[in-house]
């Protein structure tokens, strides 16, 4: 991944990159959209889910999908199909950046999307 690819800040608009959210997460199936309910609670849904709140009052666009849900946010992403063909549901979670493939089978940390954004990866 080329580090100059993904230096972005708030806001910023690459071309080509119109109307999309500026951090895609692609989640395993689960059974709501955040998968903190029921009776025990996952430590890490619920740091993503800290994580995508924190993102999102710093202004960053921030949207999850799940195949069940929004299986066209899937479909129309070949890099996200093609590393679910490849890899099945271990694949899952996928995050993407600016249309960049981030990380694939578990959620990046919040320092790690930081990176990315202050261009120190």
């Amino acid at each position: 991944m080329d580090k100059n690819q993904l230096k972005v800040t708030p806001g910023d608009n690459p071309s080509g990159f119109d109307g999309l959210p500026e951090i895609q997460i692609f989640d395993p199936p689960m059974c709501c959209s955040t998968g903190l309910c029921g009776p025990t609670i996952d430590q890490t849904l619920l740091d993503v889910g800290e994580m995508i709140a924190k993102l999102q009052s710093e202004g960053y666009k921030v949207e999850r999908y799940q195949m069940s849900t929004h299986p066209n946010a899937f479909l129309v992403n070949p890099d996200v199909m093609k590393l679910i063909r490849e890899n099945q549901m271990a694949a899952l979670p996928i995050t993407v950046i600016r249309g960049q493939i981030l990380k694939k089978g578990s959620y990046p940390k919040f320092d790690e999307i930081h990176k990315i954004f202050d261009g120190e990866k």
